[in-house]
């Protein structure tokens, strides 16, 4: 197995574990090694993020529409959906729990932060803890899991496109039709993702839904096709890609393996991910780049991933996994590396029809 820019600790060359297969730490030893502060919210904090977010948005938006120049509208669109992105983040902690220590107020700012790019927030943090769960198994992750060889060839040619070829815009699907394999929508709560206690909420995220849309209509009505594209619709697709890219990169790795069935637990689907470095971004989206801690812990505040990353190095020595690739390198790789594992198996990677194993 070649690794790609990707650095590990060097534990990772004596260890023999890491050749058997068996983690030679528990979830309490990781825990151990994370100051308590780092799993407390602070709900002013947690507020001060959403409200900058909000504050540069209404300036972009103020911005855009004084100038109201073509020269400057890529620039607004690139910004807008870099900040639609950074919001999501935002309601992303609120459905972990971890935007402060009121449920209230987590389902609040979740929907206030979700509704106006069109996530259902209910139905998706619902889904996102089903794959918080079950990361790293192929049988019961809930997105960006691998496909089998016989799968990917069964797979029809629109299929193959939005999952393979244009996978930075497949986000609105999957939230329709979930991922391969998979049945229901987000937005139905007899969708078989949720449970009969949970239908309501699903219920008031759909209709939060379907006003922003009836809003988003009304706008276009009113000023026009032109007018939702200069100023929501071009952002929204920025929003897609930031998504559908970051999420790639945290799940899409040839050197990160997979599991099934007995051979899975949670620590070890957990560490079946990477950090990535997202250069001036970093802040910008609130370091959602630390992504082996938060998925170990999710239920800790964005802020404090990095503390609970340089914490957890130690213990996890050569099971931490961080590139030091660029995004777009890192990206490309896996987009031409990444399309399915072998149909059995575990402890299992990627593979392509170029460099298929069989």
């Amino acid at each position: 197995m070649q690794v790609h820019s990707v650095s590990f600790d060097s534990s990772a060359v004596v260890d023999p574990s890491l050749q058997s297969g068996e983690i030679p730490f528990t979830l309490k030893d990781v825990r151990s090694a994370i100051p308590d502060s780092c799993f407390e919210p602070s709900t002013g904090r947690s507020l001060s993020y959403f409200f900058l977010d909000l504050g540069i948005l209404a300036g972009l938006y103020a911005l855009a529409a004084y100038l109201d120049s073509w020269w400057f509208y890529p620039i607004f669109w690139f910004a807008q959906g870099t900040m639609f992105w950074a919001l999501f983040v935002v309601g992303h902690d609120c459905g972990h729990g971890s935007f402060s220590k009121h449920k209230w107020l987590n389902n609040l700012v979740g929907h206030l932060s979700h509704t106006p790019i069109l996530v259902p927030y209910h139905g998706w943090r619902i889904s996102h803890r089903t794959h918080h769960a079950n990361t790293g198994n192929i049988e019961t992750d809930e997105s960006w899991y691998p496909v089998t060889e016989t799968q990917y060839k069964q797979m029809g040619h629109a299929e193959k496109l939005m999952r393979f070829y244009l996978p930075l815009l497949a986000y609105p699907l999957y939230l329709f039709r979930r991922s391969p394999g998979k049945q229901g929508s987000h937005f139905m709560p007899s969708s078989s993702l949720f449970k009969p206690s949970e239908r309501n909420g699903v219920i008031t995220s759909t209709v939060c839904l379907i006003l922003m849309v009836g809003f988003l209509g009304v706008l276009t009505y009113q000023h026009g096709l032109l007018f939702l594209v200069k100023y929501y619709l071009m952002g929204y697709i920025g929003f897609v890609v930031w998504l559908d890219l970051v999420t790639f990169l945290h799940h899409t790795e040839d050197d990160i393996p997979w599991y099934r069935g007995t051979d899975w637990y949670f620590l070890k689907g957990a560490l079946s991910t990477i950090d990535r470095d997202y250069g001036v971004f970093n802040s910008i989206h609130h370091n959602i780049g630390t992504h082996v801690a938060h998925h170990i812990f999710s239920n800790m505040p964005h802020y404090h991933l990095k503390t609970a990353t340089e914490a957890i190095k130690p213990v996890l020595g050569g099971y931490y996994r961080k590139s030091s690739e660029p995004i777009w390198k890192g990206f490309f790789r896996s987009y031409l590396a990444c399309h399915f594992v072998s149909d059995d198996g575990s402890k299992i990677y990627y593979q392509s029809p170029t460099n298929s194993r069989n």
